[in-house]
């Protein structure tokens, strides 16, 4: 591994000096194939390379196929159409009800707050949305306000994007007063992985505000594989909790990265370590880029009997799949569910 001091460093001096040329990236890892910088500058020309450099500095010298790589680096096959593979396999221009607002099931939305991002991952299914038509105003709130007034049964509020966490503090606490305001918001929870790939994140600062909330605050962070969970990551998400904050994962099941029991089993008890508790296996979103990390369904099936046989039952994510249209995520286990 690269050994850089980037890790300690604010948080917001990383997000500004992020690496977004794939010919640094190949030079910092010192990998100069001809083919993997051509394929890589023609995937970044439609979805651009972003990678913070305390998230680089995780992965191995040398080594094309290193598994932290292969999520953020761009690959020619992302150029590629295949017909199953579309700009919004999750449907969520339906679900689009207001500007920020993505209303799937019945008792929580999304707000998608910010179209950036710390990272690119090379398999994210919002990809192509079009946030700069759905970024919430202030003088959007109203609305906002409004529309969970109409809706009793909303009593959660899920802060994305984008990555909520590349806002400033003072915009975010702005939003989590907003939300408090209303008496039948019980839950606050925050989706991100800048936890992951800028630990620093994780201040005093950031937590105080998260503290003093009168919400429940549940973090959802993102992690695919063991390599990203170095110690001072974990001390980071060990903090959350020592702060009473439920601090939850969610991966995603991609090949050539973390299509193995062993594997996932090395992410759960790393994540037990942090005190994160695993949530979801997400089979990947066929969204249009993303084909080369989809996996068939026998091979999944596979790997989630391994892991079953492997952890203990409460370290187990659930596998899942989104469906565009269904009021829940589908749960997957046995041939006759895929």
């Amino acid at each position: 591994m690269i050994n850089y001091l980037y890790q300690e460093q604010n948080w917001k001096t990383q997000l500004s000096d992020l690496i977004t040329d794939p010919k640094e990236l190949l030079q910092q890892l010192q990998l100069s194939t001809d083919q993997l910088l051509s394929g890589a500058i023609l995937a970044s020309e439609q979805f651009k390379l972003r990678v913070p450099r305390a998230f680089v500095a995780k992965m191995n010298v040398g080594d094309a196929l290193d598994p932290l790589l292969l999520q953020v680096l761009p690959h020619h096959l992302e150029l590629e159409d295949h017909p199953e593979f579309v700009t919004d396999p999750l449907g969520e221009k339906e679900a689009n009800q207001l500007p920020g607002v993505l209303h799937k099931y019945q008792s929580r939305f999304l707000l998608t707050l910010t179209g950036a991002c710390a990272v690119h991952c090379r398999y994210c299914f919002r990809r192509h949305f079009p946030y700069q038509e759905n970024l919430p105003k202030n003088n959007d709130w109203d609305n906002i306000r409004s529309y969970i007034q109409q809706n009793p049964q909303i009593n959660e509020i899920i802060l994305s994007g984008g990555d909520p966490l590349t806002l400033t503090n003072a915009k975010l606490e702005l939003w989590v007063k907003r939300l408090e305001s209303l008496p039948q918001v019980k839950i606050l929870r925050i989706h991100t992985r800048v936890p992951i790939v800028i630990p620093s994140r994780i201040d005093d600062e950031l937590v105080a505000l998260l503290k003093k909330s009168t919400l429940r605050i549940v973090m959802v962070v993102h992690s695919n594989h063991p390599a990203e969970l170095d110690a001072y990551t974990i001390e980071r998400l060990q903090y959350l909790a020592m702060h009473q904050i439920t601090v939850l994962n969610q991966a995603v099941l991609l090949k050539g990265v973390n299509d193995c029991a062993e594997i996932l089993s090395q992410l759960s008890y790393r994540l037990f370590e942090a005190k994160v508790m695993p949530y979801y296996l997400h089979v990947l979103d066929k969204v249009k880029g993303a084909q080369h990390f989809d996996l068939e369904s026998q091979k999944i099936n596979q790997i989630y009997t391994a892991l079953l046989a492997t952890l203990p039952g409460y370290l187990v994510p659930k596998l899942v799949r989104e469906i565009a249209g269904e009021n829940n995520k589908t749960p997957l286990y046995g041939e006759q569910t895929f």
